[in-house]
């Protein structure tokens, strides 16, 4: 029998955090794309709650190419006006540029380290105090999560 934490035991089968929960929480992802699209939803989640991103997920997926990091990393003026006019995603300035910067930054992490993958696996034993440090020194628009 497969025992829920106490978060979501409560939660009805087909309620989104359930739903997330059983799909996608704790779940390794190896693939970079896939990393940094939950970088993507959790820069967007910064002020909001968990719930509205979770009900977006597939909005920001299709906004953002997929999550492909090289794609997002070019783009340029006119696809920060499509996504400043996309009302399924969040629509904030800052938010979306930090996305496109950081698309940026991954870049480099991949040519330096081979993968996003691979530089999240060294850093895996930092505390997560250095955690946030380090992705503050690094990424925009990142939390303390």
């Amino acid at each position: 029998m497969f025992e829920y934490c106490q978060i979501c035991q409560n939660y009805p089968l087909e309620n989104i955090h359930r739903i997330h929960h059983d799909t996608v929480y704790g779940l390794a992802i190896d693939n970079d794309n896939e990393l940094f699209g939950k970088l993507i939803l959790e820069i967007n989640q910064a002020g909001l709650s968990w719930n509205t991103i979770l009900q977006k997920e597939n909005n920001f997926r299709s906004a953002y190419s997929n999550f492909e990091v090289e794609r997002i990393a070019a783009y340029d003026d006119e696809d920060r006006l499509r996504l400043m006019s996309d009302s399924g995603i969040i629509r904030n300035r800052l938010k979306i540029d930090a996305v496109i910067y950081n698309a940026t930054v991954v870049l480099g992490i991949q040519k330096e380290f081979g993968s996003f993958f691979q530089w999240l696996k060294i850093q895996e034993c930092l505390h997560k105090m250095e955690w946030v440090k380090l992705f503050k020194s690094r990424f925009k628009f990142t939390g303390g999560e």
